[in-house]
């Protein structure tokens, strides 16, 4: 239950979703986020920008999933709230839309409050407490609100950088993605080191006690494996169904649907 949880900030120590709130212009962060997050935009100063490209790219994600009849979302390392939350997005396009937000961060859980708020009285939206490294505990949480024998959006959004291994991350997803039916889909982008910048700045954050691992493309599209990878591929998510011309960023993803 979230009511009544002892909540531990440790505000000493940086977080990424709190860094992550910090690059988005967001004041849910403390001295030690923001230490990080400056050292990261010294050698990438373009990091703020890329993280409003991934909240685009969420937006555009799910308000495609919701208009193609997915009506079960389950997002998994949410982050702290910010623009565009997967369940406003989603009751936007499907007013009945139920939403699943998973976090572990002490930070994110004193706002779960706020994400509980349906944007549709035909909605609903719950917040798990768990940790994706163990995804039992979040099919678990997540089997409160939703239907797991009806069709699932699970998203994993530039979270799978805190697990050492590409393969240990694909573990956590196919797991998931076994509790769902067939017509489920994956939604998915995480950090490449497509450039000298981009690792430089992996270098940095992790001089600070914060690592996150970059993927290759090649990592990120195995994650893909034995799903239907829709159009336009796997690709910069800068491109992903965007309106127009876009520049690639050091970030890539897609989504799949699971056949059968």
């Amino acid at each position: 239950m979230i009511e009544g949880k002892q909540v531990d900030l440790r505000i000493d120590v940086a977080h990424g979703a709190r860094i992550w709130n910090y690059w988005l212009g967001g004041k849910d962060n403390f001295a030690a986020d923001r230490a990080v997050g400056d050292a990261v935009k010294a050698v990438a100063p373009i990091i703020s920008d890329y993280a409003v490209s991934s909240r685009e790219f969420l937006a555009r994600a799910v308000r495609f999933l919701a208009g193609s009849g997915v009506h079960q979302f389950l997002d998994v390392g949410t982050g702290l709230p910010t623009a565009q939350n997967t369940h406003e997005v989603a009751q936007g396009v499907t007013p009945a839309a139920k939403v699943v937000y998973v976090d572990n961060d002490p930070l994110v859980l004193s706002h779960a409050r706020a994400l509980l708020r349906s944007t549709s009285p035909e909605g609903a939206t719950l917040f798990v407490d768990a940790d994706y490294r163990y995804p039992d505990d979040v099919l678990a949480g997540a089997a409160e609100l939703l239907d797991l024998d009806q069709p699932v959006a699970v998203l994993f959004m530039g979270v799978l950088g805190y697990v050492e291994e590409a393969e240990e991350a694909r573990t956590i997803i196919r797991r998931v993605l076994d509790a769902v039916p067939p017509g489920s889909c994956l939604a998915l982008w995480d950090a490449t080191d497509t450039s000298g910048v981009a690792r430089a700045a992996a270098s940095a954050q992790a001089g600070l006690g914060s690592p996150y691992r970059l993927r290759t493309v090649a990592e990120i599209a195995g994650w893909f494996q034995g799903l239907e990878v829709l159009d336009p591929g796997i690709v910069s998510i800068t491109r992903w169904r965007a309106d127009g011309p876009a520049a690639e960023i050091d970030a890539y993803g897609g989504i799949a649907r699971k056949p059968g």
